[in-house]
């Protein structure tokens, strides 16, 4: 079978959970005999890759504003023509917009006879989300429970939608036992992210704790996409200003995604200090995946897919109980506070070798089911097929 994943902003190696995720299911179908493809932006800077064809009628800019997007999509008609003829040269049997807007859900441009699935990755009840699931996909796929739950809140129906988690595209190799005790004993604490300040670094390197007595190492990379103009690289002169003024804190180049679980292999816990809720969290699944414990706060999927290997602290956490006029005072958390709850409960699991270990042992067990032949599977079975 010939399936098709669009999205406009794909690159290889993208520091981003959708792209990440489509690389991975796509090794998942083509280790299991079927042929994959990702229809993708034109780029002035981009290379070509195996596997990807570029659109001539839609150029992105890089990194390009989100907002920008649909003003780059103003010329549907040539746009699906251009996207009908790749798939009827490929004979696609299965296209997956993998974005109401960047996936090009919202505009659905495929014959009758070809099998839809739109994929859903971050919340989302706008207009073009409204307009994706007019076009009634053969099948609604998202990235966990939390993403169905969060559709239901906000007003759309998401009883068939189907939770398909992420898998993980190389298989990580954990340290044995006696290296991982050297790690829980005098390892770096690593953190990886995109180079946002929803992913919460900047705060987190503002609240580290004096006499840590351990290196804090940070990956920050940019992606092919930002909230607002030079956001993103504003915020990694921030973070590392910050970490120029810190004792061993280091913000280090950005690592190929092969790179990233040995990456967490050779850490004593990775740090997941987003601010707001992940839907998936591609990082703490790399980071389990080798052994390494998480902690982040308990909001999104982010807490079931660590489960007790590692610890998840409430966002509620820190702050100052203020008087109120009637009845009992009142809890403001803070910034500072949220982030010194994660570094008490980083150093509390640190500090507890028992806890540490078996966090270590259960974490791999968390992931050993996205595998992406399994999630391949699972997502075959999901659109009926």
């Amino acid at each position: 079978m010939n399936i098709a994943f669009v999205m406009l902003t794909y690159h290889s190696d993208e520091p981003a959970g959708i792209e990440r995720s489509i690389a991975s299911l796509a090794a998942g179908l083509r280790e299991i005999g079927h042929s994959t493809l990702v229809i993708a932006a034109g780029s002035a800077d981009s290379t070509p890759t195996a596997g990807t064809v570029r659109l001539t009628t839609v150029t992105l800019p890089r990194p390009v504003l989100y907002e920008d997007i649909p003003r780059l999509l103003a010329d549907t008609d040539a746009i699906g023509t251009e996207v009908r003829r790749i798939l009827a040269d490929h004979q696609t049997d299965l296209v997956c917009w993998c974005d109401a807007v960047s996936g090009l859900g919202f505009l659905s441009p495929a014959e009758p006879a070809t099998r839809t699935v739109l994929m859903v990755h971050f919340p989302r009840a706008d207009k073009a989300m409204h307009q994706s699931l007019a076009h009634d996909p053969n099948a609604v796929v998202t990235v966990s429970p939390f993403m169905i739950n969060e559709a239901a809140r906000a007003g759309i129906d998401s009883h068939s939608w189907y939770a398909l988690p992420n898998a993980l595209l190389t298989e990580g190799q954990a340290p044995d036992a006696v290296r991982r005790e050297k790690l829980r004993a005098t390892g770096p604490i690593r953190v990886v992210a995109r180079a946002d300040p929803q992913k919460g670094v900047a705060d987190l390197l503002r609240a580290l704790p004096s006499g840590l007595g351990r290196p804090v190492q940070v990956v920050l990379a940019k992606a092919g996409f930002e909230l607002r103009p030079a956001l993103q690289d504003r915020y990694l002169r921030e973070c590392t200003e910050l970490a120029g003024k810190l004792d061993d804190v280091e913000i280090l180049l950005p690592l190929p995604w092969e790179e990233v679980q040995p990456f967490f292999a050779g850490a004593a816990i990775a740090i997941v200090p987003s601010t707001g809720p992940e839907s998936f969290s591609n990082v703490a699944a790399e980071a389990l995946s080798v052994g390494t414990p998480v902690v982040g706060f308990r909001m999104g999927h982010l807490p079931v897919l660590v489960g007790s290997a590692g610890c998840s602290v409430e966002f509620s956490a820190g702050g100052d109980e203020l008087p109120a006029l009637r009845g009992p005072a009142v809890h403001i958390p803070s910034v500072a506070g949220r982030m010194s709850a994660l570094w008490e409960s980083t150093i509390a699991l640190l500090s507890d070798k028992e806890r540490y270990h078996k966090a270590s042992r259960q974490a791999a067990l968390q992931t050993a089911p996205y595998v992406p032949t399994n999630v391949a599977k699972s997502f075959l079975a999901a659109v009926g097929l």
